[in-house]
């Protein structure tokens, strides 16, 4: 999940904004807080083509975000919460002093892009120990099978000592032997269609994560 873009808004004037990546964001901005006035709820949520707009309305001033992933409305919250906080912290932010002339403006930009780097980067953070997480236990699955096919191998073995002690011809040995092998064959591809399949399972988690570029 990506915060793209957030702002502060007095009505419907944007008294700060700051946008992260490519992309138009200012006329959806503009749609949803004119709704956000229309409603007067403290909280929203709203899909604009393919990203999602919070929002959180306090006394008249709206603080608004865009995000990628409209699964997520955990971390969109907490943002806007922060950036709410330090706003009303702040006794020159007021509606009577800020303005979008105010040289305090350009100031708060920069807060928005400490707190949409901060919430991006945890994100990344939380995404990379997933994929490990994942990654691991794929290992651990293969682990565990290797072991087992391994363990009938070695039984397979002891079974060929002992078959090989009660053959009394050299026909009927060979004959044991190639059955034998067959049932060795068959494991040992086992072995391989097992160890592909992981490494698949490894790659489609990868490029889910967008680790590896596609």
């Amino acid at each position: 999940m990506t915060i793209a873009y957030s702002c502060i808004a007095n009505g419907r004037a944007v008294l700060a904004e700051l946008t992260l990546t490519g992309g138009s964001y200012q006329e959806a901005a503009a749609t949803v807080l004119k709704l956000v006035l229309l409603r007067a709820e403290p909280k929203t949520i709203i899909q604009m083509g393919s990203f999602v707009y919070h929002t959180l309305f306090i006394d008249g001033i709206t603080y608004l975000c865009a995000s990628d992933n409209a699964l997520d409305t955990v971390t969109p919250s907490a943002f806007l919460k922060n950036v709410s906080e330090t706003f009303l912290r702040n006794p020159l932010m007021s509606q009577g002093h800020f303005s979008p002339s105010n040289a305090v403006a350009t100031d708060f930009q920069q807060v928005l892009g400490k707190y949409m780097m901060k919430y991006n980067k945890n994100q990344e953070d939380s995404s990379i120990s997933t994929l490990k997480s994942q990654v691991t236990d794929v290992k651990n699955v293969m682990t565990q099978n290797i072991d087992k096919i391994l363990e009938r191998e070695e039984r397979l073995n002891i079974f060929t000592d002992r078959t090989d002690a009660l053959q009394t011809t050299a026909k009927e040995s060979q004959k044991t032997r190639k059955i034998l092998g067959r049932i060795w064959w068959k494991h040992f591809k086992k072995i391989i269609v097992i160890t592909m399949a992981i490494l698949l399972s490894i790659i489609i988690i990868l490029l889910s994560t967008n680790v590896i570029p596609t």
